[in-house]
């Protein structure tokens, strides 16, 4: 076979579609977030308007200082896994935190979010005898990923639907029976109805396992997610979330039972084989957890951001999609479309909005996700709506977008 050929001709089709992704070289500036370089053939200042740094907390002073203090303390790296490097107290005192925060027993930490569903999943369906992984068709790659590598039956229900959730926990009988989903899908922002599925889960004796990773740090009187907003947590088997969103660093979790936590970090080969966070890493989420459970300041500026975003898209007659999270999808409804208001963006308006493209949504439903955050001023809203006002005066994006 000739692979060069093989690949090439993948990637020209990517690019014929609209669906090729390139990245944007950008360099994070400490203190000035939503601010950033640029780096081209010179270096430019943009501002950023689809960071999952949801509230800053990656500049924070005190969040910087405790991850420098712990480099000079400790070094940079971990040793290796947590077996073979220590379990250093910097880790121990994260998961404290992290229990603490959803009211759970135990955590137990992972290198990123997408690991810590791919292993915690993978191992709940391979390790239960029998047991049936039914999964919202709307989960994230990372919990397909897992529920696939568990080789569990798998059963797909319909989208935030917990009728549809309960019919078919009925037809599965009586089978262990574990229930995956999200509490924030990130591409179109909409909130699970949580207290019905947990009820439902409930009533068929399922385990319930959500992802949070949208919504830590977010939501909630300590930024527990949508389970502590709604007073649900205790009721959850499984709370999983990240610490590289709006906790501002890297590294995802689980939170549940001892012994349930226990089980994971006994079997998960997603665990036992890999290189643990820097312990500077984990003083720095630590120290970001601690300050979010104290200060609703960043989450209410946040929140007022998003609400004057919406307001002026809505006078500008912008079209972007209803929900009640922080998360706002502008539609466009065309990949070379999407991607051209993007570029167009950054060059003339020194404007970052990435575009999203299939395969992270569905052919069709392309569109801007806009991230508003506590940082962002009146006039970098002013100024990101008078960028989309003036591209959509224009009568070819006008017409992707009708």
């Amino acid at each position: 076979m000739d692979f060069a050929s093989h690949f090439q001709s993948q990637l020209d089709a990517l690019k014929a579609e609209g669906n090729y992704r390139t990245f944007a070289d950008l360099e994070r500036r400490c203190g000035a977030f939503p601010r950033a370089n640029r780096h081209g053939d010179t270096v430019e200042e943009v501002t950023v308007w689809c960071s999952n740094d949801y509230l800053g907390m990656g500049q924070h002073p005190e969040v910087v200082a405790s991850m420098i203090e712990t480099v000079r303390a400790c070094g940079t790296g971990a040793g290796g896994t947590r077996n073979i490097g220590g379990n250093s107290v910097q880790h121990r005192a994260l998961e404290a935190e992290l229990a603490d925060l959803h009211g759970k027993e135990a955590a137990l930490l992972f290198t990123s979010g997408y690991v810590s569903n791919w292993a915690a999943l993978s191992t709940l369906g391979a390790r239960i005898p029998n047991a049936v992984i039914l999964s919202d068709e709307k989960n994230h790659a990372s919990m397909i990923e897992g529920v696939r590598h568990s080789r569990a039956d798998k059963v797909i229900w319909k989208h935030n639907d917990w009728r549809d959730l309960d019919r078919k926990l009925n037809a599965v009988g009586d089978r262990p029976k574990i229930v995956a989903f999200e509490s924030v899908y990130s591409m179109d922002g909409d909130i699970a109805p949580i207290r019905e599925i947990v009820e439902v889960c409930e009533a068929h004796g399922a385990l319930s396992y959500i992802d949070e990773v949208h919504a830590v740090g977010m939501y909630g009187d300590h930024g527990g997610g949508v389970s502590e907003r709604e007073g649900l947590a205790h009721r959850i088997d499984v709370i999983e979330g990240t610490l590289g969103k709006a906790f501002g660093c890297v590294g995802g979790y689980i939170t549940g039972t001892a012994a349930l936590v226990d089980f994971v970090r006994s079997f998960a080969s997603g665990f036992i084989f890999t290189t643990a966070l820097p312990p500077a890493v984990a003083a720095a989420a630590t120290t970001s957890i601690r300050h979010l459970k104290v200060s609703g300041e960043e989450r209410a500026r946040q929140k007022a951001n998003v609400a004057k975003v919406r307001a002026r898209l809505d006078r500008a007659g912008i079209p972007h999609m209803a929900n009640e999270s922080h998360i706002i999808p502008v539609m466009i409804g065309d990949p070379v479309k999407c991607r051209m208001i993007s570029d167009i963006l950054m060059a003339d308006w020194g404007i970052y909005v990435q575009p999203i493209n299939y395969p992270t949504v569905p052919k069709g439903t392309e569109r801007l996700r806009i991230t508003p955050g506590p940082h962002h001023t009146d006039a970098d809203i002013d100024h990101l709506i008078a960028a989309l006002t003036a591209l959509w005066s224009r009568c070819a994006i006008s017409h992707a977008v009708a």
